[in-house]
């Protein structure tokens, strides 16, 4: 103790000494009170944390909030220790504690911010996430929490309360509406597209205005991400979803069919009146036997009734209306079609590229794969089928048929 005292004594007679030995003296307390924060208590709680068994272990360990909260420690230490420094200017005690508050206030918000992304990520392995996204209400949390944070750090230096600081800032509310026109709009959509149920994590949506067509895989507050099928990704403004039209497939997925809507283009001249051995010839096909007998019976019945009339003024059968009746009986017989959903074989309006004949129905499965197979199968057939009913596809002339043409003129010639 008297060693104490005489060294301190000697000290008193360099100012500049004594303050920079107890400078040092205070960041050395100060960094062994961060050792024993992060490195001894963060720790055990760690460990006490590994001893309980749950689901969500693997987040807490990328995500530690205590070893954030932990970096007060040595602020507080510095904060309240500054004081007992000698030879100190009162302004600048001052101001380091000013610094070192402002330190623990942003450390505090940061702690709240990690916190809530733990939370965030713990409730999307819930089933329900995907229909309610809390992401982007999480970040508007984060952004009132960063200005009130803000207003204190602004607060302590101008040594001025947070209230009388928004009283200030009142007169500015005009400026901040501008600023945070975009967060708002984005806020607005966010709860009409929750409450609306519009968009979900995991939704097929198709926006051709912003060349969007994929899954969304993330919702925030400003933004909504799509991945696309050529694996690119389209980051969409969660207002455009609102004021923007765009198209969600997922009542397609939750009805476990996709729809096929597709038209075989006919030559309009090969479509003719068949004849008697052009229909026992089609009798051969099991689909059509019934068929042909049952429309023969009819047309019979109906044309009695036309005796006294021109035989262009009968009915008859035509190659077109057979192939359709075909086509649709096909349909019916496909595994791949869902048979409790719509089939129809529909004519369209006549077109300078032909005569539309339009098939509508719905394959019984959703997968992209498994729904082209399908689809390809079924225009495979009908394609290689077609001629049997004297029937052609329309066709533009290629190059080829220039050639055959000119072929058959010179031999004839």
């Amino acid at each position: 103790m008297d060693y104490l005292k005489y060294l301190r004594s000697e000290l008193s007679h360099y100012p500049w000494l004594e303050t920079a030995i107890a400078l040092i003296i205070l960041i050395l307390f100060a960094a062994l009170a961060n050792f024993i924060a992060k490195r001894i208590i963060v720790r055990g709680i760690r460990h006490l944390i590994t001893k309980f068994k749950s689901p969500n272990q693997s987040i807490f360990a990328q995500h530690s909030v205590t070893q954030r909260f932990a970096n007060i420690v040595p602020a507080i230490v510095i904060m309240n220790g500054i004081t007992t420094i000698p030879h100190l200017p009162e302004k600048f005690i001052s101001f380091v504690q000013m610094g070192a508050q402002a330190f623990i206030f942003l450390t505090l918000a940061l702690t709240v911010s990690e916190a809530l992304n733990i939370f965030n990520l713990i409730y999307q392995r819930n089933p329900k996430s995907r229909n309610k996204p809390i992401k982007g209400y999480l970040q508007l949390v984060k952004l009132i929490l960063f200005v009130v944070c803000g207003l204190m750090i602004l607060g302590t230096f101008l040594k001025k309360d947070v209230f009388t600081l928004l009283a200030g800032f009142g007169a500015m509310a005009a400026v901040l509406m501008l600023v945070f026109q975009n967060t708002i709009l984005s806020l607005v959509a966010s709860v009409q597209i929750a409450s609306y149920d519009m968009v979900r994590i995991g939704d097929w949506i198709e926006m051709p205005s912003l060349n969007a067509d994929g899954d969304v895989i993330d919702m925030s507050l400003h933004t909504v991400t799509v991945q696309n099928f050529d694996k690119t990704f389209t980051t969409i403004p969660t207002n455009k979803l609102v004021t923007d039209t765009f198209r969600n497939w997922r009542g397609m997925s939750e009805s476990g069919c996709r729809r096929i809507k597709r038209s075989l283009f006919l030559d309009q001249s090969s479509v003719h009146f068949m004849s008697d051995q052009e229909q026992q010839k089609l009798k051969d096909f099991l689909l059509l036997d019934q068929y042909l007998d049952a429309k023969k019976s009819e047309i019979e019945e109906f044309n009695n009734h036309l005796s006294n009339q021109s035989q262009y003024n009968q009915r008859r059968l035509t190659n077109l209306g057979t192939f359709r009746a075909y086509v649709e009986f096909y349909l019916r017989q496909h595994q791949g079609i869902a048979q409790n959903q719509t089939i129809l074989v529909r004519q369209m309006q006549p077109t300078s590229e032909g005569l539309p004949l339009e098939i509508y129905a719905f394959t019984n499965t959703i997968a992209w794969a498994s729904y082209e197979a399908i689809q390809s199968d079924i225009f495979d057939h009908l394609i290689a089928i077609i001629p049997e009913f004297g029937l052609r596809i329309y066709q533009a002339p290629s190059g080829h048929d220039f050639q055959v043409l000119s072929t058959e003129q010179t031999d004839k010639a």
